[in-house]
């Protein structure tokens, strides 16, 4: 971290820090890795890897205020159709590249997943089978927009497979939906997880935000109490990035109405002690789930990963993406594919892998991976087991102000973030960050 270290708690919500859904993160993704890296990468992995797959669907039928994602608004069905055409043949092009088949994980999200009709769900997901081995498949998950559910949608989803649905919410409140676009009643919401319910796909996550414009402590409470009422395996608890330098349709949000540092902190803990409260056990610093769920075993064994869909229980050798912006993971580095539709169109039509930019990992990057993701899953690190050689005494002093201010205790070469510290944990693992003074201005806050 550059810059004054902050001199309160309080203090520490306002520094801008990575979600940190991978290390180095995607700011510091370069040209050096294009398709001839990519395809060569994903050649080397074994025919015995585990695979996880991502599917990225750029469109919504039209745009939320608040969203950071990869997407546009499309109301012609033509592009569309042409995108699972494309999105079909790189899924192809990839595999042609591939060794390894047996997939363990598979996660769909955007944009709005749904919105390539239950037919283009159908093609998409038979290209796949056609091509990877799913009979070890354990997670099969698709994020849904509420207002485009439907009893038809959800019995094309469990007929392909899907086992868990997860289901913006985001707030209940009329204000804040008109604030940020996005007006769903609270019954629409429980009438979409019925559906989900009745066509047996039992997995169901919900996701919450705080931090939006107009709203309060009090209102976010009322969300937590509101989804815990439909007994969701998982919540997700996102803080809003206000970032309209980087998203135009977030200049839409009027910056006034955007709680300050300490009202987002305390919305954050509010909503945690009544999730808690309601029996969720907190996993890591942003989701909660039912001590039954297997995320919470996970988190309990010291298993929990975190990945570009945030904690899971994915521990595939690599992440292969499919779809514009998607990004891949491999043993030796990362690969995103072109962001415009346009060009990722371009370069498999011409039998190229659409991949423009991404990282080699090095060896101190994979130390430095290790180090933030455990910090962040199980908030507790013994530095002589990850990095012995490493001295990072550098590293260690940045952290004294968090140990001064009580939310971290350092024993030696062993750091332990304590609970009030739980809040901050993005902030006290960005201190292993070699790439962070180069892209601060690039994240949000930290809470």
């Amino acid at each position: 971290m550059q810059g004054e270290r902050p001199s309160s708690v309080s203090s520490f919500a306002a520094v801008n820090v990575p979600r940190y859904t991978s290390y180095p993160t995607a700011p510091n993704f370069n040209g050096s890795v294009g398709a001839a890296r990519y395809g060569d990468w994903v050649a080397r992995l074994s025919p015995d890897a585990t695979l996880s797959l991502y599917v990225h669907v750029p469109f919504c039928a039209e745009l939320c205020l608040y969203c950071g994602c990869n997407t546009k608004a499309v109301r012609r069905r033509d592009p569309v159709d042409r995108y699972v055409k494309t999105l079909s043949a790189e899924i192809g092009l990839v595999a042609s590249h591939l060794k390894a088949r047996r997939v363990s994980h598979l996660h769909w999200g955007g944009g709005t997943p749904s919105i390539l009709g239950e037919a283009g769900l159908q093609t998409v997901m038979e290209r796949i089978a056609g091509l990877f081995d799913l009979s070890a498949l354990r997670e099969h998950a698709i994020e849904i927009d509420p207002r485009h559910a439907s009893p038809s949608l959800a019995t094309v989803l469990a007929r392909i497979g899907v086992n868990r649905v997860s289901l913006g919410a985001q707030d209940f409140s009329p204000e804040v939906q008109s604030a940020i676009g996005r007006v769903q009643p609270f019954d629409l919401v429980r009438r979409s997880a019925q559906m989900f319910r009745e066509a047996r796909i039992h997995g169901l996550n919900l996701d919450l935000m705080y931090g939006l414009p107009r709203q309060t402590a009090a209102g976010v409470a009322r969300n937590a109490d509101l989804a815990a009422s439909l007994q969701p395996e998982r919540i997700a608890l996102f803080g809003y990035a206000h970032v309209p330098w980087m998203k135009k349709n977030q200049r839409l949000i009027d910056a006034a109405q955007l709680p300050g540092h300490q009202e987002r902190l305390a919305q954050a803990r509010v909503a945690a002690t009544v999730l808690t409260g309601h029996g969720y056990r907190a996993i890591g610093f942003d989701h909660f789930a039912d001590p039954r769920d297997e995320l919470a075993i996970a988190a309990q064994r010291g298993t929990l990963r975190r990945n570009f869909q945030g904690y899971t229980t994915d521990r595939a050798c690599a992440l292969i993406g499919f779809g514009a912006s998607s990004i891949g993971k491999t043993p030796f580095g990362y690969a995103q594919n072109a962001a415009d539709i346009a060009g990722y169109t371009r370069a498999v039509q011409a039998g190229r892998l659409p991949a423009v930019k991404g990282i080699a990992l090095s060896d101190d990057d994979i130390v430095r991976a290790r180090i933030i993701e455990r910090l962040l899953c199980d908030f507790s690190i013994d530095l002589d087991q990850l990095a012995r050689d490493q001295d990072f005494r550098e590293e260690l002093s940045a952290l004294a102000p968090f140990a001064d201010a009580g939310l971290i205790r350092i024993d030696g070469r062993r750091i332990h973030i304590l609970e009030p510290g739980r809040s901050f944990a993005r902030l006290i693992a960005a201190a292993f960050d070699a790439y962070l003074p180069a892209s601060l201005t690039r994240h949000s806050a930290a809470v």
